[in-house]
Parts: structure tokens; sequence; C-alpha cells
């Protein structure tokens, strides 16, 4: 029936923790891999995400290594291929791209990019705006391939905060709000009339996780 309702759960994970994580702005970086602390992380979460009721029918991950090192510690956990899909990068930083922490904050553009991000690019790099409608957009293509299924998806802090924000009608500007750990989950369930957000970073039991 073209009306029936449909349910599909995406599990966001955000990458363990490299040794930049918190100090600068990695961004699409390549050879950033998991730090020891985020192996651990990585194998934990995936312990995890055995709790849950449904298995996973895919595994999703960004090209980057520590989504893909991530997802390796996912997929063997839950018997399931990891397939990448570009959608799921890190926002293009740009110029930024490498930049400690603590020398942006200190930039005249940096109140821009906490208090109005709707109205920020990144020079040379990618809009806020931007990788919301990309992410988004690669959200609703895997439910749309696998409807009325469990699928994981691997990606970065603001594109899985940018994410979670849209499904709860949350303004771009305010999206900064918003923490997402390093292997935290956070979940969407996508459905034919609203998106439902049924955790945000979580980093504790999923075994009573399912939509009211």
């Amino acid at each position: 029936m073209p009306n029936s309702p449909t349910f599909t759960t995406i599990v966001l994970v955000r990458h363990g923790a490299t040794a930049t994580t918190g100090t600068t702005l990695p961004g699409r970086t390549a050879g950033l891999h998991l730090s020891d602390k985020g192996i651990a992380q990585a194998r934990a979460v995936a312990e995890r995400l055995k709790e849950q009721g449904k298995k996973p029918v895919a595994l999703y991950s960004s090209p980057l290594e520590r989504t893909r090192e991530t997802a390796a510690a996912l997929a063997t956990a839950l018997k399931v291929k990891t397939q990448i899909d570009r959608g799921l990068l890190e926002c293009d930083f740009g110029a930024w791209t490498g930049k400690r922490l603590s020398t942006l904050r200190k930039s005249a553009q940096w109140r821009n990019v906490q208090n109005t991000p709707s109205s920020f690019r990144f020079p040379q790099g990618e809009s806020f705006s931007e990788m919301q409608l990309r992410i988004w957009s690669t959200l609703e293509r895997l439910a749309t391939k696998h409807r009325n299924r469990t699928i994981v998806a691997v990606s970065h802090a603001d594109p899985i905060k940018a994410a979670v924000t849209y499904a709860q009608g949350v303004p771009l500007d305010l999206f900064q709000r918003t923490v997402i750990s390093p292997c935290s989950l956070s979940v969407i369930v996508m459905t034919n009339a609203a998106p439902l957000v049924l955790c945000v970073n979580n980093t504790g039991s999923l075994s009573e996780l399912s939509p009211a």
C-alpha cells in the first residue's frame, strides 16, 4: 500500500577520538587515525550496539580513516560489511583545516561560526547550510534504500549535529548548542510523515531504546 507508514531507524555514530580531538580542526585531512583511546571507544560502542532489538542490516561510513576504523569495529561486532558513502563526510573547513582551535577562537569569524552558522562559509570550503543539506539528503537516500530496517552510519560531529537538529526542527543558527561526543550514538527514525529523534549523544545503554 503506497500510504503505509514506514519507519527506518538510522543510528548515527561519531568516530572515536584521535590525537587531535579537542585541539585542532582536522576536517577532511587524510591520514588521521584513531588514538588508543579512540580504538577502545569504537570497541565499546560496538558492544553497546548489540543491545538493540533490531539488528542493523547495513553499515555506512564516511571515507576518512578515523570513521572507517570506527566502522571496522562495528562491522566485526555486527557482522555486516562497511560501505563507504561520501555524503557522510566531515564538513569541508577549507582554509581552516588543520588549524588549532585555540587560534581559531581568537578570530573575528569565530563568533559567526558559533552564533550565526547559517550565514557562514568556511574560506575556500563548505557552508554550514550546504553541509546540512548534504547530510540530510544522504540520510533520506539511505532510509529509502533500507525502508523499515535499521542501519548504522558513522560520521563526524558537525554533520551529525546538523542532522539531529534538522530532524528536531531546530534552526541551524542554534545547532552549536548540541554536543556530539566521540563514539556517541544519536538515533533518528525516518518516517513518511516526520522524523523522530530517539536519542542524542548517547554514551550509555541502548537496551530500552524504542519510539514511544
